[in-house]
């Protein structure tokens, strides 16, 4: 008997549309996409927008039979929201490179212990600020 790993079952679940499965994605990846599109000149609202849009992606990958995930769902997310935010700033007009261009530079892994450092750096930075008190 092959026991199913962790990320399958979440993979499995997402299409099933298991709410549980959808939690628990939603808990372990969003700080991480908030952080790449506000730190990359997005709002909070973007954020939302293109998480939602990345859940539906992996939402309708994860319901196809053809659908063989060969990463972890965050470096997959990742990716997924790096892509549709790039394009975003390019129908905004913000971002002037070609979106082929930067893929083949910058490594997804790279990318995503970045931010996790970067988010763990901020919640520190929070949890420090909220000790201070009243000026």
């Amino acid at each position: 008997m092959i026991l199913e790993s962790p990320e399958k079952k979440l993979l499995q679940g997402l299409a099933k549309n298991d709410r549980k499965a959808v939690e628990t994605i939603y808990k372990l990846n969003y700080t991480m996409v908030q952080s790449m599109v506000v730190n990359n000149n997005g709002t909070l609202d973007d954020a939302r927008d293109i998480f939602q849009e990345t859940m539906i992606v992996l939402f309708e990958n994860a319901k196809s039979t053809s659908f063989e995930l060969n990463c972890l769902i965050k470096t997959y997310i990742y990716s997924i929201a790096r892509r549709l935010w790039l394009k975003r700033l390019l129908q905004l007009k913000k971002y002037g490179g070609e979106v082929d261009d930067v893929a083949d530079v910058v490594p997804v892994e790279d990318d995503v212990n970045q931010h996790e450092q970067r988010s763990n750096d901020f919640k520190v930075m929070e949890k420090s600020m909220m000790n201070l008190g009243e000026p």
